[in-house]
């Protein structure tokens, strides 16, 4: 579970990387962004004195070295520059290891998987203080889940500032099983609810058509697996298609909270039997436990790939590469396929305000109070439109009350999110505390671009054709209801991490090396010697102490529940 959420949010880092603004309060009113870079000067605004903040974090490839529309305006405004401090030549884990061994920070860090170890060592300060005193903006935000912030129920400090958005609503699913476009209308769009349905699909497209246009062969399903990510591709899947909901590598009774490893449910176990019989039929991309993450995208950005089961941001740059091709109906729609009809998927199953993924000031920031005020302003009503939406008249226009975003935008934020994150600098300064999709600001309009009318205008032809097809307008229609499940209580417990030196994660990292093993082994195996593999699996989890560690996480749950019941 650990091991999940770090790699994780180093890959959300690396898709969705962050940066801040200012040390200012103003307001936005009427939908629009009231101070801009042409009118800062003219309301003679003193200009903020230069500061240099080193910042480390998660690789970006998109870092637009603050020469973004964005980048240039915040530096206008605050005075802050920053320089990016990325992993070299390692990953996020390692470079903060470093700094943990010298004892040497920068003034800002994203910590990650990371934050119980600097939190030990003492690189991260309290920044409760500095929000009372500082920033009223991140109180405002965080609300009624500003306590939840806590460290932990012996130690009231806030130690990060969640990044998740809060009141977030989910108005679209980019999760799932996918099926291209032209799978389903060559099927005549049919009922894609378990998993036969899917297997069928794909095996009536590809019988009629194994090799692509331009001669390749099709591939049935393939699975991300090579990589971390079999746990998002391969091994999550399991517990959304048998009725359960994400708790990482953990299954949680909602009556009790006991936890045990979700791979110990015999449910689980035939949605791996599904994956060993479509491997059996060939309909499995037999690369699918050794390839590189490059190799899995280059397959799908050939458009020969007809299924994958995963998560819209780990494929979703492949298949832009498709959009950018014309190639719309090699592209994915999604569906929340179960293993029978009996089960429903989890996926949106409540868990009130989740923190995670937080940014922390260290010991040797330079200046905490001008930080806390940099990271304010962007908590405000100003910052946010700004960090969201862009400059009026270059990024958005107000028409008719409504912010809108200009056709051309719109189609390079869809079909070219690099190129338009680079250029405007839109999606890379997100960070501190910030409203979730569905908020709306004092104006009437949504802090967040993310929101029905928004996502059903990205939408492709092929996107809104099929959506027709299934009575839908949003993918998430597909899904059960918001109000389909009870709230959990615990959040998701793939955000409580255990202890970096504590016997339960020494268990833990075993059960990891184990899974990496026999789960593919299962897959691949012989049908007739799948439960013989399965049966191994299980009880390698048993001798590395498997009831331990569920009995310690089951403990970390109920104190999770204690701590967020007051």
């Amino acid at each position: 579970m650990k091991r999940k959420m770090q790699m994780a949010l180093s890959l959300m880092l690396a898709l969705v990387f962050v940066f801040v603004t200012a040390c200012s309060s103003s307001n936005t009113e009427g939908g629009k962004n009231t101070t801009t870079p042409e009118t800062t000067n003219a309301t003679n605004e003193q200009p903020a004195e230069p500061m240099t903040i080193r910042f480390a974090t998660g690789n970006n490839p998109n870092w637009d070295d603050m020469q973004s529309d964005i980048g240039k305006f915040i530096k206008e405004k605050t005075g802050i520059t920053i320089k990016p401090e990325f992993p070299v030549g390692g990953s996020s884990d390692e470079m903060l290891a470093l700094m943990i061994a010298s004892d040497e920070y920068p003034d800002l860090v994203i910590p990650g998987g990371a934050t119980n170890k600097m939190v030990d060592a003492g690189a991260l300060i309290d920044l409760r203080p500095l929000i009372e005193e500082h920033a009223p903006n991140i109180k405002k935000v965080y609300g009624e889940y500003y306590n939840r912030l806590r460290w932990s129920k012996d130690d009231d400090a806030i130690y990060t500032l969640s990044l998740t958005g809060v009141d977030h609503t989910y108005f679209d699913s980019g999760s799932g099983f996918q099926l291209q476009h032209q799978v389903l209308e060559a099927a005549g769009y049919p009922e894609i609810k378990t998993v036969k349905d899917y297997e069928a699909a794909i095996k009536a497209y590809i019988e009629k058509n194994p090799k692509t246009a331009d001669g390749q062969p099709n591939i049935g399903l393939s699975l991300n697996g090579g990589e971390w990510q079999i746990l998002i591709s391969v091994t999550n899947p399991a517990f959304y298609a048998t009725g359960a909901p994400d708790n990482g590598e953990f299954f949680i009774n909602e009556d009790t909270y006991e936890a045990i490893m979700h791979y110990q449910r015999p449910e689980e176990r035939e949605y791996f039997r599904w994956l060993n019989h479509m491997n059996d039929i060939g309909l499995l991309d037999p690369e699918s436990f050794i390839q590189k993450y490059d190799q899995y995208k280059a397959k799908i950005a050939s458009g020969r790939v007809l299924g994958l089961i995963d998560q819209n941001w780990d494929y979703g740059q492949a298949e832009n590469a498709l959009k950018a091709e014309g190639k719309f109906g090699s592209t994915y729609a999604r569906f929340p396929v179960t293993l029978n009809e009996t089960y429903q998927d989890h996926s949106f199953q409540g868990t009130g305000y989740l923190p995670a993924l937080g940014i922390a000031i260290t010991k040797d920031a330079q200046d905490p109070v001008r930080l806390i005020k940099f990271l304010d302003y962007l908590a405000s009503d100003e910052g946010q439109v700004l960090l969201n939406w862009g400059i009026e008249g270059k990024h958005y226009n107000v028409v008719d009350g409504k912010r809108v975003i200009p056709a051309d935008l719109l189609e390079q934020k869809t079909n070219d999110n690099n190129t338009f994150v680079k250029t405007t600098g839109i999606g890379n300064y997100n960070i501190s505390a910030r409203y979730g999709d569905g908020v709306k600001d004092p104006s009437g309009n949504y802090y967040t671009t993310t929101f029905p009318e928004q996502i059903q205008a990205a939408y492709s032809e092929e996107d809104k054709k099929t959506l027709a097809a299934y009575g839908a307008t949003t993918y998430k229609d597909l899904w059960p209801s918001d109000d389909s499940f009870p709230e959990r209580k615990y959040g998701a417990a793939w955000t409580l991490p255990f202890e970096a030196t504590s016997e339960a994660n020494v268990i833990f990292q075993k059960t990891q090396d184990i899974m990496k093993k026999r789960i593919p082994e299962a897959i691949l195996a012989k049908p007739e010697d799948f439960d013989k593999v399965y049966d191994q699996f299980l009880k390698d989890l048993e001798d590395a102490g498997v009831a331990k560690m569920n009995q310690e996480f089951t403990k970390m749950v109920k104190d999770r529940v204690e701590l967020w019941s007051k």
